[in-house]
């Protein structure tokens, strides 16, 4: 058994799967700072700066024996906010894929080494032969 988990954790897709996982952690990080710092700000200044997270529905509240109040609050403002950066976040991410494609496809292919036009070369005169 130890035998085939080292052989497991030794593939290439879980290092693979590892390093994405960390560049994920890492990019998911950027994301955020865009949307908390750059996106955010203009979003917030269009709606008039509102803020959804104190929105809440208190259901009961008794006064303790210390004068204090204790209340049950269903806070779907948060909930609300959380939605609302979930949307934010996945429209940059599908911008930053699309601009992304867009970079790839118009890079136009390397010319071919001259290494690789003799090998053509040699590759074509033994087809004639």
């Amino acid at each position: 058994m130890w035998r085939e988990f080292k052989e497991f954790i030794n593939r290439g897709s879980v290092m693979d799967l590892a390093v994405g996982v960390i560049i994920g952690a890492a990019f998911a990080k950027i994301v955020s700072s865009v949307v908390d710092d750059m996106i955010g700000p203009i979003i917030g200044r269009i709606i008039g700066n509102i803020d959804l997270t104190g929105l809440q529905l208190v259901m009961g509240s008794k006064t303790l024996p210390d004068g204090k109040v204790e209340a049950v609050a269903f806070k779907y403002g948060s909930f609300l906010q959380n939605v609302i950066n979930f949307l934010i976040i996945a429209f940059v991410i599908f911008i930053i894929v699309k601009v992304y494609n867009n970079f790839r496809k118009q890079a136009p292919p390397p010319p071919p080494t001259p290494t690789e036009s003799l090998l053509t070369e040699i590759r074509d005169l033994l087809k004639k032969a």
